[in-house]
């Protein structure tokens, strides 16, 4: 059998220029199956290693979805907030051990501005509870302190002490929607997370309501400027509303019963969702995609394996003067046989190789632009068991395709003799 793998090496290295193109076509399909496959379990986790240790998240009925991704992963907005009286209302539960009140609607240079509390950095975890660490700095003291995420820092070059600027809503400044009057000042600079954290700037629930004095009609009344900082420093800063809660509970039991009063509250209509569950839901309705997807990516990788067919069948005919060599110099049949499933074989466990090396090189290349662009790690590590069994099953269906020009040259190698018959 060394032997027989030996000579179908030999054989390949001599029609290199064809095996180059077959094993090149079967490495693009792999790689392609592959890169859905890990592009969908990578986002996955990335998703679900975005928040951790929180039970539930309340906001407006929106659809749980919907609430998950503006209020965690900052994509989209609400339609509607929460008073703030029903904040307190909710945070004084006696099942309830922490909240922490969200604010999000203004940005800063394309990242997104959250207003919060403290107990913020106390309690929010991602990666399966990681805490939230500081790179430089502390957590914002002053009314207009601001906390960085470790990109919002990194790509903009700022650094402790850097004067910030927000902009309302989610426009321009060049639009005029600038908060010039109340500039921030960077006190804290987290360190990475992978999160959408990293994408956000940080802000006291009270500096939200101070740089929009003077904006409630939803744009700049011209007297604006003429209050004064520490007229604002006097006034009530409570906010009158937030746009999402996220709340931890005593006891993981009661996670159930703390849902439904909230979601049956007679007052104001709330939703209240389990973090868990709503990711669940939005890979619900996205597992179409993703089956049309891995579909397409098994009929690619079945076009290459056909590639490995169709090679050697177009050069039996060349190959005849060769097989009848062989059986002179003392081959069986058998032999001819197992010669092309090996050279078979061998082509598709080199393109399946091949192909997974090049979809961890894309990812290794992608993975800092994609959590840059989404807030989101979408995982990359070393080749593991799909990789693994993808190497195996091309592999197999390597050798069992190269059977059928096997096949046919072992029944010509029975016929032709020295001399080939055209």
């Amino acid at each position: 059998m060394i032997a027989l793998l030996s000579l179908a090496w030999r054989s390949l290295l001599n029609r290199k220029g064809s095996v180059i193109l077959t094993v090149l076509a079967v490495a693009l399909s792999v790689a392609l199956f592959l890169g859905v496959d890990k592009a969908r379990t990578g986002a996955r986790e990335g998703f679900g290693a975005t928040i951790s240790g929180t039970d539930l998240i309340v906001g407006a009925p929106t659809g749980s979805v919907n609430l998950l991704l503006y209020s965690v992963f900052r994509m989209g907005g609400a339609t509607a907030e929460v008073s703030w009286p029903t904040y307190q209302k909710i945070a004084e539960r006696e099942d309830v051990e922490w909240t922490v009140p969200v604010s999000l609607g203004d940005n800063h240079r394309g990242y997104r501005v959250m207003g919060t509390s403290k107990e913020y950095f106390d309690h929010y975890k991602y990666g399966g509870g990681r805490a939230l660490e500081f790179a430089e700095g502390q957590r914002f003291d002053d009314l207009f302190d601001t906390v960085l995420g470790a990109e919002v820092a990194r790509e903009l070059g700022y650094t402790i002490g850097t004067p910030v600027i927000l902009t309302h809503g989610l426009g321009s400044a060049d639009l005029g929607a600038g908060h010039d009057n109340r500039p921030f000042r960077v006190v804290g600079i987290l360190k990475p997370t992978g999160t959408p954290v990293d994408r956000t700037v940080h802000v006291s629930l009270e500096a939200i309501t101070a740089i929009h004095v003077g904006w409630e009609t939803g744009a700049k009344n011209p007297l604006a400027d003429t209050i004064s900082e520490e007229m604002i420093r006097s006034f009530n800063l409570a906010p009158k509303t937030v746009t999402a809660i996220f709340v931890g509970l005593k006891r993981k039991g009661t996670i159930l019963t703390t849902r439904r009063a909230i979601n049956t509250n007679k007052g104001e209509p709330l939703m209240a969702i389990i973090p868990g569950e709503a990711l669940a839901e939005l890979w619900s309705v996205t597992a179409v995609a993703e089956r049309a997807l891995i579909a397409v990516s098994v009929f690619v990788i079945a076009v290459g394996l056909v590639s490995i067919l169709t090679s050697i069948l177009t050069s039996l005919n060349e190959r005849r003067r060769e097989m009848s060599i062989l059986r002179a110099t003392g081959a069986r049949p058998h032999h001819i046989f197992l010669l092309l499933v090996l050279e078979s074989g061998l082509v598709g466990f080199l393109g399946a190789a091949l192909g997974i090396v090049l979809v961890h090189v894309i990812f290794a290349v992608l993975a800092p632009i994609l959590q840059a662009q989404y807030g989101v790690a979408f995982g990359s590590g070393g080749p593991g068991v799909i990789d693994g069994l993808v190497l195996a099953a091309v592999t197999g269906a390597a050798l069992l395709i190269g059977a059928v020009p096997a096949l046919a040259a072992m029944r010509r190698s029975l016929a032709d003799g020295l001399s080939v018959r055209l």
